[in-house]
């Protein structure tokens, strides 16, 4: 048990998202919030933030997300699909199909 939360018995909040964007230079970043439009923002400079990298690679187009993650979840995730090669980033945010 690693927070707070855990320890008094509560589930862990499952409020994290991760997120893949696509650059307008073609270039893919990979990221985690729990609040993913303000992020968006600060990405395509509406709001104050962001990442260097997208910066100066506006505008940004969300290519996909997985959401209700715990915090863990969403860093291991993230991880992840920074290592995946680039056309199988996308496929480890998508939802899995049912059968």
């Amino acid at each position: 048990m690693n927070t707070e939360e855990e320890a008094k018995g509560d589930a862990p909040a499952r409020d994290w998202c991760v997120y893949l964007l696509t650059c307008a230079d073609g270039t893919l970043y990979c990221g985690v919030t729990k609040d993913l439009p303000r992020r968006l923002d600060m990405h395509n400079g509406r709001r104050a933030g962001g990442a260097r990298y997208t910066r100066g690679r506006r505008p940004v187009t969300l290519t996909a997300f997985t959401q209700g993650l715990t915090q863990g979840e969403a860093l291991r995730l993230e991880a992840r699909v920074k290592k995946a090669p680039r056309n199988a980033k996308a496929a480890l945010l998508s939802p899995p199909r049912e059968a």
